[in-house]
């Protein structure tokens, strides 16, 4: 009985010193990457509580152009984000890439957690309004021609945003997820886009359809696309995208989506992918994923 006793003593020993590791982690991180953000970005916002910091390119040739709010995965803003906004712009957008967490960006996982955790939807909200303004305010905008789209948070943060701003012309999901009454979704004008993994662990497949259901339920012009066997995230920075595969043509879905909804325009020879249906288990970090950046 003894020796039992001191055997649990040591693993509750162990078990408090990780989380008190996992929790000195965070300020730690953030220490370490103070700077990034402002290396990343080229551009400042102004914003309600202070100028919001985004990298903004512009395509070569003339305007007005269309324009296209990029969000960043729960990571913060990052240089994958910085490569897929140069490569949408060369198709005649104007693109942004806001900093939605105020300077914070990171690569470790509890620091990212923490991150969309405290970080509160209204104060996001209030952020991509001030982006809306600004691009609307921009001469070489067309002022109804603007999408949102993201990826992971950013993906469930495009969604909610259109929700928030119906002026939204349309939206671009890439395995983002958020609970959402079936009724508020009758206010979204423009299409929507879902990409998703048919191998992603941390959004069931059953949630996804719902959503699909519940968006022509409502009468709005749904393309949900899930490639089989890929798992969460698996668009990764441009040179997943130009090695092919299902990188690649993800990315090429999108680029269709936004010519026909932004230019009214279907690319040649465009053949949208079979839809394809797959179950996966969910892990435990998909778990952990989903409770704090889907808000399950």
């Amino acid at each position: 009985m003894q020796l039992l006793k001191r055997v649990v003593g040591w693993i509750v020993i162990v078990i408090g010193v990780g989380i008190l590791g996992l929790g000195l982690s965070i300020p730690i991180d953030a220490l370490i990457g103070r700077g990034r953000v402002e290396a990343l970005t080229n551009t400042t916002i102004p914003g309600p509580a202070g100028p919001i910091r985004a990298f903004v390119v512009e395509p070569t040739t003339p305007g007005p152009h269309p324009a296209v709010i990029m969000i960043h995965e729960w990571w913060g803003l990052r240089p994958d984000i910085i490569e897929k906004a140069t490569a949408l712009a060369a198709d005649g957008y104007l693109v942004v890439a806001p900093d939605t967490f105020r300077g914070a960006s990171t690569t470790w996982i509890p620091r990212a957690i923490y991150q969309v955790s405290t970080t509160p939807p209204e104060q996001v909200q209030a952020d991509l309004d001030a982006v809306f303004s600004w691009l609307i305010a921009r001469a070489d905008v067309i002022a109804d021609r603007i999408a949102i789209i993201g990826f992971c948070y950013g993906g469930r943060t495009s969604l909610l945003y259109t929700l928030h701003n119906p002026a939204v012309a349309a939206t671009g999901i890439f395995y983002g997820m958020a609970p959402v009454e079936p009724s508020a979704l009758r206010q979204i004008r423009g299409p929507v886009l879902g990409i998703f993994g048919g191998a992603d662990a941390s959004i069931p497949l059953s949630e996804v359809e719902q959503l699909e259901r519940n968006l022509r339920a409502a009468g709005v012009s749904t393309r949900f696309v899930i490639f089989p066997d890929q798992p969460h995230a698996f668009v990764g920075g441009i040179d997943s995208i130009n090695a092919g595969g299902a990188a690649g043509d993800a990315w090429q879905v999108l680029r269709a989506f936004l010519a026909e909804a932004l230019k009214g325009q279907i690319p040649a020879g465009q053949k949208w992918p079979v839809e394809m249906r797959a179950t996966h288990a969910t892990t435990l970090a998909g778990w952990l994923h989903h409770r704090f950046v889907c808000g399950w």
